[in-house]
């Protein structure tokens, strides 16, 4: 608290006469109309230039290695390994002390969500950029208010009349008093007290989570109006007076159970909507009506078949105005995620963007009465408006488009369905004023993919509601079996803030991991260095201990580690250790992760342990030569895909384990069984040649000078690790050629020689998107077996074929059997892990096959069933009612049975029961005349099942069902009973 009163005592001096020198000008200076990018630059040319700060570009909005984020949602989202103290000590990141730069954000979906507000209004939008200003450790409250005022009075040139400040007042029960230096910096700037208003917790106190860094806020508003005193609008959410800047103090951590305690370093995090900034500097209340949205509102009128945007909100007429509002930001949100590789997908943030997405279409079609293909069409005008300060909008404009494209087919099929089934459900309930049946709108959502929201806004338009206590339930009873399916996953025991500046204070150096690295190749046969080491600390979860008991869950962290801790796509080492003195007790390493220059072993402690405690490290080493095979042999596949596709495949993820890997990329299609085949004999032929594997650290700098280096989307340390197959580090600083190699950013742990990994397989190719597809890979024995089962498969398929084709079957039972041996096998290609590009093969055949053997099934069966009818008509002739057994296991012959004595006695009502041998059932099927039918099949068939214990359904004209028991005397005579009195009445 001494460095608060510090900083309180502190004279500010310097402030007042800086700001009372000021001419009154430079607060009546201001002339709307500033475009956006001008609007964009000059905020990041004030930080950058005049206040040294270091511009770093936004990052994408897919979160790089954050669960706990949908998508990037602020711009300090990049920055939380700095706040959390958890930032690698050799990366560039580590060493930032003053950033500016401007964000890609989306809000939808999670903690931060603005879905259901765009659209009905004119200043929320589910996509936005968010500038921003940080100091980690460098300067601090003072400094980022005279910043803030000076940008928007001085350089912006908003009247200061117009501005409104809020600060935190304080909060008695978290034991917080009112952020009074932050009040009086804003006096000694001249803020008048009338303007400075305080707020509680909910306004004026930021924080990243249930835990970690936080503190109070101060935020800056503008009065659109203007001339009044508009004090009582602040922060009432309404359209007149907004936030547009929020200056975040970050100066404490909260801990787990709730408690406060002051951060050893102190930070500003600050963001401004850069929407809601250019319509203050262009002089308009809505979003909507500057130049980031109105070349979108005019492209959408010339494709839609309505009147042009009139901005309206509440007496939206037909909501013509929202669905402008919903098209234009949805569009914009599309086009970066998809750009930055998020596509609309089943989970997590693909499924928000999906949700979306139809959001979007729907608006499109039925408000807007657009064609299809609209919602694509306009992705050249996001691209023309961002694509300037986003590159990657217009590399990606196909794909976008293609993207969009086809997800809208899907959509406006499933639209039409579901339109039906909502009109259906109103038709059958008594009167408007009844809830709509939760179970209906689960089934949308979850059968046809309707955003629930969606659901909710079609009915609201027809005056209903959903039965959300039903829907809720079902809902619950979903989680509750996702839940159990993910049973056993726990969360792992990570350092926080707090803790990791304890460590620093405390001078425990970083931990020695180069161990991971160190092993050897003997005689092909891999050895691993002994590794013994000292217990420097411990975590119990929530602080530091010199001590944990039997059976306590803890974060052990040492001052050497052979282990590989997870990172890169790679799954971390396994293994355990012993303690000194106490050899013949194992201490389980169940997971293994990095924070801040710390290798954290978590351990559930089967005896007791302390600092100093002496251990030795036992490595899995067979886990981690897996993982090591996998992870070269992810490196290879890498440059195969390139040689087989062109240089414009990019990757988009890569997990390691032990028994697998797994490696997303970019590509317009589906591989053909051609470049499959291909793919894999270029992997294998780097495989075969044993070909060196080099790795060498290199300064950031100097690494990307390489030619043909291949990197993904990740923060890398510096010195950086080079990982190359073939060819020295060396000699590829040297070379300017563009010769094929593998070689990559990679903090993984390799082979050293290629020829271990022995062979490789893919066993899954499918695209996960538009765009982006996964390969799915086994190696060494794994791949002989799917070698080995892709033979066996292929001969089974090689053994039908030849049997349908040598002599086709002349029975039905014969012809069913050869088709149920075909579904089988079908099973069995689909599912196990057989070259991809052999099943693929394999389908094609079997499909052919199926279908081949269905249609001699089919005619057979006709084949069959015109001799039984024949029979029967025989026997009964052409009655009104005829009713008799016939002996078939066979639903189809049965029912065809049915349906040609119909066709030649039309004027009958027929139903044949047929006893099953091997069920202990009957089946049952029936038909009335078409013309004046005197009661329904399905009534007849249920009276007639239900008698015996069983279950019909169908239409008025034909039914079928089962019943129970082996004698089906009694069910015919009530058959024929039934029949008869409804002809008679």
């Amino acid at each position: 608290m001494l460095r608060l009163l510090l900083r309180r005592l502190r004279p500010l001096s310097r402030l007042r006469s800086l700001f009372s020198a000021r001419s009154d000008r430079s607060f009546s200076g201001y002339v709307p109309g500033l475009p956006a990018a001008r609007v964009r630059s000059t905020f990041l040319d004030f930080f950058r230039e005049k206040h040294g700060h270091l511009l770093v570009p936004s990052s994408p909005v897919r979160p790089r290695g954050d669960p706990s984020l949908l998508f990037v949602n602020a711009g300090m989202n990049q920055f939380k390994p700095i706040f959390l103290g958890r930032a690698d000590p050799r990366s560039e990141m580590a060493s930032y002390r003053r950033v500016v730069n401007s964000q890609k954000c989306v809000r939808a979906g999670g903690k931060h969500n603005d879905l259901e507000d765009v659209g009905r209004d004119v200043y929320h939008h589910t996509f936005f950029e968010m500038l921003g200003n940080w100091s980690f450790g460098d300067y601090f409250k003072e400094e980022a208010c005279s910043m803030a005022w000076s940008l928007l009075t001085e350089h912006y040139g908003i009247p200061a009349d117009r501005l409104y400040v809020s600060y935190f007042s304080g909060d008695a029960e978290s034991g917080l008093t009112a952020d009074e230096e932050t009040r009086q910096i804003w006096l000694d700037i001249g803020v008048p007290p009338k303007r400075l208003l305080p707020f509680g917790l909910k306004e004026n106190f930021w924080e990243m989570g249930d835990t970690g860094p936080c503190g109070p806020c101060t935020e800056i508003h503008y009065d659109h109006v203007g001339g009044r005193d508009a004090s009582s609008l602040v922060n009432t959410d309404g359209p007149d007076v907004v936030e547009i800047w929020n200056l975040v103090f970050m100066q404490y951590n909260r801990d787990v159970d709730r408690s406060l305690l002051l951060l050893p370093q102190f930070s500003v995090d600050t963001g401004m909507g850069l929407e809601r900034l250019v319509s203050v500097l262009q002089g308009k209340q809505s979003n909507y009506d500057t130049d980031l949205f109105t070349p979108l509102l005019h492209a959408i009128h010339q494709r839609s078949g309505v009147g042009p945007y009139s901005g309206r909100t509440g007496a939206d007429l037909g909501k013509v105005d929202t669905a402008y509002r919903v098209v234009a930001d949805h569009i914009r949100t599309l086009s970066v995620c998809i750009a930055d590789g998020v596509h609309p997908g089943m989970s997590g943030a693909e499924l928000v963007l999906r949700r979306i997405l139809r959001r979007a279409v729907r608006f499109c079609v039925e408000v807007l009465q657009a064609p299809r293909g609209t919602l694509a069409n306009l992705v050249p005008t996001v691209t023309n408006i961002l694509g300037d300060v986003y590159p990657e909008l217009h590399r990606e404009a196909d794909r976008i488009m293609d993207v969009i494209n086809e997800n809208e087919a899907q959509f406006l099929s499933s639209l039409q369905q579901g339109t039906r089934l909502i009109h259906r459900t109103l038709n059958r309930m008594d009167n408007k004023h009844e809830v709509f049946p939760g179970s209906v709108a689960w089934s949308l959502h979850r059968d046809l993919g309707f955003p629930l929201d969606l659901v909710d806004l079609m009915l609201e338009e027809r005056g209903v509601r959903v039965d959300h206590q039903e829907l809720d339930r079902l809902m619950a009873e979903n989680q509750k079996v996702a839940s159990e399916l993910q049973s056993g996953v726990r969360s792992q025991v990570t350092l926080d803030v707090v803790s990791l500046a304890e460590l620093h204070g405390a001078g425990v150096p970083h931990t020695d991991d180069s161990l991971k690295y160190r092993y050897t190749l003997d005689q092909d046969r891999y050895v691993f260095p002994a590794c013994f080491a000292t217990v420097l600390a411990l975590y119990d979860g929530q602080t530091l201990v010199s001590e944990v008991t039997e059976g306590q869950r803890c974060g052990v962290i040492l001052d050497q580690t052979c282990f590989y801790s997870e990172q890169g796509g790679q799954s971390h080492d396994q293994g355990y250790f012993t303690r000194d003195g106490l050899q013949d007790v194992l201490y389980p390493v169940e997971s293994v992760i990095h924070a801040g220059g710390y290798v954290v072993h978590e351990v559930t402690a089967a005896d007791s342990l302390k600092t100093g405690d002496q251990v030795q490290l036992h490595l899995d080493q067979a886990h981690r030569l897996s993982c090591m095979v996998k992870h070269t042999a992810t490196h290879i596949l890498n440059l195969a895909l390139r040689e087989v596709l062109g240089p414009s495949v990019q990757q988009r993820g890569s997990h390691v384990s032990a028994d697998r890997l797994r490696f997303d990329f970019s590509v317009k299609g589906s591989l053909s069984v051609s470049q499959l085949q291909q793919v894999e004999r270029c992997v294998n032929d780097i495989i075969s040649a044993n070909q060196i594997v080099h790795s060498q650290e290199l300064p950031l700098h100097k690494a990307r000078t390489i030619r043909g280096l291949r990197t993904v989307d990740e923060v890398y340390p510096d010195p950086v690790r080079v990982v190359s197959v073939g060819a020295p580090v060396s000699e590829l600083l040297d070379d300017q050629t563009d010769r094929q190699t593998s070689v990559e950013l990679c903090c993984g742990t390799h082979l050293l020689q290629t020829g271990s990994i022995q062979d490789l397989v893919i066993v899954s190719e499918r695209q996960l998107v538009k765009g982006i597809s996964r390969i799915v890979a086994v190696t060494g024995p794994d791949a002989a077996r799917a070698r080995e089962a892709g033979q066996v498969l292929s001969q089974n398929v090689d053994y039908l074929s030849n049997r349908l084709s040598g002599l086709a079957p002349t029975s039905l039972d014969s012809s069913q059997r050869f088709a149920k041996e075909v579904g089988v096998l079908s099973d069995a290609v689909d599912n196990t892990p057989i070259p991809q590009w052999q099943r693929r093969d394999l389908q094609s055949r079997l499909r052919t096959l199926q279908r081949t053997s269905n249609t001699a099934v089919r005619k057979l069966e006709t084949r069959e069933a015109a001799v039984r009818a024949q029979a029967l008509l025989e026997k009964n002739g052409r009655k009104d009612v005829l009713v008799d057994s016939v002996d078939t296991d066979s639903p189809s012959v049965l029912m065809k049975t049915v349906n040609q004595l119909s066709s030649a006695s039309p004027h009958s009502h027929v139903m044949l029961l047929a006893h099953q041998r091997h069920s202990g059932k009957f089946l049952c099927a029936c038909q009335v005349p078409k013309h004046l039918p005197s009661f329904q099949a399905s009534d007849w068939a249920v009276a007639v099942c239900h008698l015996r214990g069983g279950s019909a359904g169908g239409s008025a004209l034909v039914a079928k069902g089962t019943g129970n028991g082996s004698d089906i005397s009694e069910a015919l005579s009530w058959a024929k009973t039934f029949a008869r009195q409804k002809i008679q009445l």
